[in-house]
């Protein structure tokens, strides 16, 4: 047998130096992708909320008001009692926001003058936690 021969898998050295150029690798490219899915969901949030005042809108055109906070974002996909111009469905259907929340809606708003507040909890799960994303917040401010 000649040494071409013998030699046919990779030594300890050759495995180990490869193992450390790829944690390297890791290393530099996990962090710049670890965010990601966060802010996928944050602007997921975003959109959402703009369907959903699109459809609120839509129902203030029909009826000359929001839906109350007790009739909720329920009053855009069944007709609250009473309501002679309900033109609805304003929305096929209302999905949790990307954190498995519902999405919260208060009419009259406490952060909105003449308004409503419409607003997710984020990631945190609470009101005015770090990442809510809401209806009256300004971007970048």
């Amino acid at each position: 047998m000649d040494a071409t021969q013998r030699r046919r898998g990779f030594t300890l050295i050759e495995l180990m130096l490869v193992m450390v150029i790829l944690a390297i690798l890791a290393a530099i490219v996990v962090p710049k992708f670890a965010g990601r899915s966060e802010q996928a969901k944050v602007a997921a949030a975003k959109t959402d909320i703009a369907g959903i005042e699109s459809a609120l809108e839509l129902f203030e055109v029909d009826n000359g008001r929001y839906p109350s906070s007790d009739e909720g974002l329920g009053a855009l996909m069944d007709a609250p009692s009473g309501l002679k111009n309900w033109k609805g469905q304003y929305l096929k259907r209302l999905s949790p926001d990307p954190w498995g929340q519902a999405y919260n809606y208060r009419y009259p708003g406490t952060h909105t003058t003449n308004g409503y507040d419409l607003y997710s909890y984020g990631p945190e799960g609470r009101e005015g936690g770090e990442g809510q994303v809401d209806n009256w917040t300004v971007p970048g401010k």
